[in-house]
């Protein structure tokens, strides 16, 4: 019998249907709808008085942690598939956010998330599923939004300015001389005073920024000035296997008996061994805070990807 791919078919779905107990997506909705305090975001998205009804936390947080464990996370993208894919249509309930409520959700929402995840954890712990007797840290280098070439020490920096300040004056010597000219090329007028144009908020840039900012500072044994960032000034400059990145350190800690992780930070450092006491003391101050532990470093071992 022929069969055509290229037809379409009106299907009854329910959506709860969609997600199957002992997957991730039926995990995450159970959580979220039953186990997670979502009033730390209440007083956000609470407009029913005026303004178009907003989207409920709980929906976005559902499609959002959804796609980052897919390794989806463009907003732009998280937005197509709940038009698109039935699991992300199942935990939105058929809705669709557009990119910029997803992204301005996010970038807003990062104390009230920090929570969540230590709710998580406490969830995770009366299931017993923390062992709370072995972390292993490690880390992960990560580019930020910044480019390298905005990177320096201060006298590097100032030189760089100086240089901007050289390719100035060359440009408005030409545009005067064309000024000058009768039957002067107004297309090359016109590429002379862009040059001035970009140059000037490049200098204008490095200036301001040297007034405002201190040099950052190593924390070796001889602590000397370490390359500072204008556009992000808490990344630096990393080696990696595909070579050197501005960005960040993700450290990740993660108890041994399931893997979980319990605490993760981004530290604008390449040296792991700097970030060890700043991750042990987050955890041990959110151990304590939740009421597992009062100290954890009583009978536990701290492994190290190095160890």
């Amino acid at each position: 019998m022929p069969y055509d791919y290229n037809q379409s078919a009106m299907v009854v779905i329910n959506y709860l249907d969609q997600l199957q107990p002992g997957t991730f997506e039926h995990a995450i909705h159970y959580l979220i709808d039953n186990k997670l305090d979502l009033s730390i975001f209440h007083s956000k998205y609470q407009n029913e008085d005026n303004g178009r009804p907003a989207y409920a936390p709980a929906v976005l947080l559902k499609i959002i942690l959804f796609a980052y464990s897919k390794g989806i996370t463009s907003s732009r993208e998280i937005q197509w598939c709940c038009e698109t894919n039935i699991i992300f249509k199942a935990l939105s309930c058929d809705t669709v956010p557009h990119f910029t409520t997803i992204a301005a959700f996010v970038s807003s929402s990062t104390v009230q998330i920090a929570q969540l995840f230590e709710q998580v954890l406490l969830v995770c712990h009366q299931q017993g599923l923390l062992g709370n007797e072995l972390f292993a840290i490690d880390g992960c280098k990560m580019s930020s939004n910044a480019a390298k070439e905005w990177s320096g020490t201060f006298k590097e920096l100032s030189a760089k300015r100086d240089k901007l300040k050289r390719q100035i004056r060359y440009h408005l010597e030409q545009h005067k001389k064309l000024d000058e000219q009768a039957n002067a090329d107004e297309a090359r007028k016109a590429r002379h005073q862009q040059s001035i144009d970009t140059l000037n908020k490049a200098h204008d840039k490095i200036t301001d920024f040297l007034k405002t900012a201190s040099p950052r500072m190593g924390r070796g044994k001889k602590r000397t000035e370490v390359k500072s960032n204008i556009t992000d000034n808490e990344s630096a400059k990393m080696t990696t296997s595909k070579g050197t990145i501005q960005g960040y350190n993700g450290v990740a800690a993660v108890d041994k008996k399931h893997q979980i992780i319990v605490d993760a930070q981004a530290f604008g450092e390449g040296q792991e061994h700097h970030t060890l006491v700043p991750v042990l003391e987050k955890i041990q101050q959110r151990y304590k805070r939740m009421g597992i532990s009062d100290n954890i470093f009583a009978g536990n071992t701290i492994v190290t990807a190095d160890t």
